[in-house]
């Protein structure tokens, strides 16, 4: 192999980030040391087999399409493969019965297949003329390294792509509740940050809700672990039930949720939408649940709403007055237990 093809390889894998312009590189090297019109890679899929043509170099009288597509069994490649035999300059006459070939009009065709660490078969780099060409040695060892280079980098991309889908999953996790699967408190901080940031734009009211579940330790004392998570996750449905399209909702922690909405603009007071907040937070919460095997009533949790000035509170103190808001009705509430009803 002459140093030139060599240092243009070493060039190409150094500067090109991507298996399109990486190919297209090899491409061109390969139609250059063939002296083939046509160089092109393809892809082979499942359900139904297929090749496809992913990219392609043309030069000359022959042409071989990008995109073009035929069942796997009707190629020039598939005969190759099953006769293992990737070169032939008598295409016409040894596969006479590929309509694909005899269409395009190829005479001499090169092919290898690109071959994953798996075992699995990605394609074929192939290369192909209308002339009858002769195969050097050089153009064969180019071939194969540039099958073999491809390959390589599949497998990279493919292993960036899992890295990038493990990172994005951690990413969901670490911002998920895993009991409810609702938004947990670092996920409600950074969009009560956001809500915060808009409505200091817009002039506008922060709604904050503080949800607090009014003896929930007794329904785990009483009823064990397994009851209370079925509890919470119940709440954290009902909770999403008729929620607005602006709504923020996720559990801070224990027996602890919230709910953010936008308001109205800073010059009107909020009074209304508070109490119909409220209203609606407690109907939701209180009634009836089906705990595996227990059925039980539940009267309530302590809920404070409260009305924020984004341009006298950010999302940490907002949160701390909803907090004390909170606080003040579960002082002021009778205490009512929950009833097992079975």
């Amino acid at each position: 192999m002459s140093d030139f093809i060599l240092a243009r390889v070493s060039e190409t894998l150094s500067k090109e980030h991507s298996l399109e312009s990486l190919v297209r590189q090899f491409l061109e090297m390969l139609e250059m040391v063939t002296d083939m019109e046509s160089t092109y890679l393809t892809k082979i899929s499942d359900d139904p087999r297929q090749q496809h043509i992913v990219y392609s170099r043309n030069s000359k009288q022959l042409e071989i399409p990008e995109g073009f597509s035929l069942p796997f069994g009707d190629s020039l490649c598939k005969r190759a493969l099953d006769d293992n035999c990737l070169f032939a300059n008598d295409v016409a006459t040894r596969w006479r019965d590929c309509e694909a070939a005899q269409a395009l009009g190829i005479t001499t065709y090169l092919s290898q297949p690109v071959q994953l660490a798996d075992g699995s078969l990605y394609g074929t780099l192939c290369a192909a003329s209308n002339q009858k060409k002769m195969l050097s040695a050089r153009g064969e060892q180019v071939l194969r390294l540039f099958a073999g280079l491809i390959a390589q980098y599949i497998e990279k991309e493919y292993l960036v792509d899992q890295l990038r889908e493990a990172n994005a999953a951690l990413i969901a996790h670490s911002y998920t509740d895993v009991l409810t699967g609702l938004p947990n408190r670092r996920a409600l901080f950074e969009s009560l940050q956001t809500l915060f940031s808009l409505a200091r734009h817009l002039h506008i009211h922060v709604i904050i809700a503080f949800i607090d579940l009014d003896n929930f330790k007794g329904i785990n004392d009483q009823f064990g672990h397994e009851a209370g998570d079925r509890f919470l996750i119940e709440v954290g449905k009902r909770l999403t039930q008729d929620r607005g399209k602006d709504d923020i909702i996720g559990r801070l922690g224990g027996d602890e949720f919230l709910l953010a909405c936008p308001g109205g603009p800073l010059h009107q007071p909020q009074g209304m939408l508070l109490s119909a907040l409220k209203t609606r937070l407690d109907k939701q919460i209180a009634g009836e649940y089906q705990l595996g095997d227990i059925h039980l009533y539940y009267p309530g949790a302590s809920v404070g709403v409260i009305e924020i000035n984004p341009e006298q509170y950010d999302a940490d103190s907002a949160l701390r007055a909803a907090d004390e808001v909170m606080y003040r009705v579960k002082k002021s509430k009778s205490k009512k237990a929950f009833q097992q009803l079975n």
